[in-house]
C-alpha cells in the first residue's frame, strides 16, 4: 500500500519513524455529468473572474476571503513559518480508556507502518504497551495543512490511527430529542429486549452494499444492450403504528423465522386493536340479539305450536259435524215410526 505521509511517532523521548497508509477505501460508484442530448462530457474549467481566462493549476494560489470580500493572499512559505511542532510528528499527549472517546469524534482511519528496520523495535514496544494497558493513545498530528487530533489503537499486530474531530467541532444535540413526554411500559421494554436478543450478533464480514451491487448489475446490463430487470414492487410500507406491542411481537416473530428459529409457543399471538373481542357487556348484548342462532330456533319452534292447534281444531269440527248428521238421521227415523203408528 502506498504511503500518504512520512514522519515519526513521538513517545516521550522515543521517536518511531513511521509511514501513514489509508486503512479504508471508497467503493462508491461515481458518475460523470453528461449532456443529455448528445452524451458529451460536462467539464469544469477554472476561470479567473476578472479577465475571463482559464487558469492552469500552476498559476493558482491560496487566499483568505475577509468579511468585506477582500482577498488576503497566503503562500506555502507563510504556512511553513508557523510554529507547528506536529508538522512531521505524531505527538502522543495522553493514554486514556477506549470508552473515553466519543464515537461522534471518529473520522478517517489510517495504518501506521514502521519505516525501516531500526523502527521495528520501538514500534513493537508501543504496540505491546497499548495491548497490555488496554488503553488508546491520544495524539496530535498535522496533515493537509492543518493540525489534527488522533487516536492510536492496536488492530491485530498493527498500530492504527483514527483521525478525531476536535471537541468544539461536535454540535450539541439541542432540539433533536422528542419534546413531548412519552411513557414506555415495562411490557414494551421486555418485547424490545426480546427483539434485540433475537436479532443477536452479526458477522461483520457478511455485511455488504446491496445498492452498489444493484447499480453494478444495472450498468453491466445496459452496457451489453440488455434491458435492466425491474424489481418487483413490494407492499407499500408506512402508516402509523397503532399498537406498539403488536408491532414488537410481529418483529420478534419475523426475526425468529428469518433465523430459522420459529417457535409458535415462544411468541404470543398478535392481537391487533381492531381484532380484539368485545367486552362482557357487548357479549351479553350479542347473545340476546334476535339475529343469533338461538333466537331463530326459538322462533321456529314457536311457529310449530299454532300449526298443531289448527290441526286439532279441524279434527274436532269434523267429529261435531258427523254427530249432527247422525242425530238428524235418528230424528227423522223416529218421526216416521210415529206416523206409521198413528195410522
Amino acid at each position: 500500500m502506498r504511503s500518504i505521509w512520512n514522519g515519526a511517532i513521538s513517545f516521550g523521548l522515543v521517536s518511531i519513524p513511521i509511514k501513514l497508509v489509508n486503512a479504508t477505501e471508497n467503493h462508491s460508484i461515481s458518475f460523470r455529468q453528461v449532456h443529455v442530448e448528445d452524451g458529451g462530457r460536462i467539464r469544469y474549467r477554472k476561470v479567473c473572474e476578472l479577465d475571463g481566462e482559464e487558469v492552469p493549476s500552476a498559476e493558482i494560489g491560496k487566499a483568505y476571503e475577509d468579511a468585506d470580500g477582500t482577498m488576503i493572499p497566503i503562500t506555502d512559505e507563510d504556512l511553513s513559518h508557523l510554529p507547528l511542532p506536529t508538522a512531521k510528528t505524531i505527538e502522543i499527549v495522553a493514554f486514556v480508556p477506549a470508552d473515553a472517546i466519543d464515537p461522534l469524534q471518529m473520522d478517517a482511519a489510517y495504518y501506521l507502518s514502521a519505516n525501516g528496520v531500526p523502527a521495528a523495535k520501538p514500534y513493537t514496544l508501543l504496540r505491546e504497551a497499548l495491548k497490555r494497558s488496554r488503553k488508546v493513545a491520544l495524539a496530535k498530528y498535522a496533515l493537509r495543512g492543518r493540525e489534527r487530533l488522533g487516536m492510536l489503537r492496536v488492530v491485530d499486530d498493527v498500530i492504527a490511527m483514527h483521525g478525531l474531530l476536535w471537541p468544539d467541532e461536535i454540535r450539541a444535540p439541542e432540539g433533536v430529542a422528542p419534546e413531548s413526554d412519552v411513557t414506555v411500559r415495562d411490557a414494551e421494554l421486555d418485547l424490545a429486549d426480546a427483539l434485540m436478543d433475537t436479532l443477536g450478533e452479526v458477522d461483520m464480514d457478511s455485511l455488504h452494499d446491496d445498492y452498489r451491487e444493484a447499480v453494478e448489475e444495472m450498468i453491466a446490463a445496459k452496457a451489453s444492450g440488455e434491458a435492466p430487470e425491474q424489481p418487483e414492487k413490494g407492499a407499500k410500507g408506512g402508516g402509523k403504528v397503532i399498537d406498539l406491542l403488536a408491532a414488537l411481537e410481529s418483529s420478534v416473530k419475523a426475526a425468529k423465522e428469518a433465523r430459522g428459529e420459529e417457535d409458535a409457543d415462544s411468541v404470543a399471538d398478535v392481537t391487533h386493536l381492531a381484532d380484539r373481542k368485545p367486552s362482557g357487556g357487548a357479549a351479553k348484548k350479542s347473545a340476546s340479539s334476535p339475529k343469533s342462532t338461538g333466537g331463530k330456533k326459538s322462533t321456529a319452534s314457536g311457529k310449530g305450536k299454532p300449526a298443531a292447534k289448527k290441526t286439532a281444531a279441524k279434527s274436532t269440527a269434523k267429529k261435531t259435524a258427523a254427530k249432527k248428521t247422525t242425530a238428524k238421521k235418528t230424528g227423522s227415523k223416529s218421526t216416521a215410526s210415529r206416523k206409521r203408528a198413528s195410522a
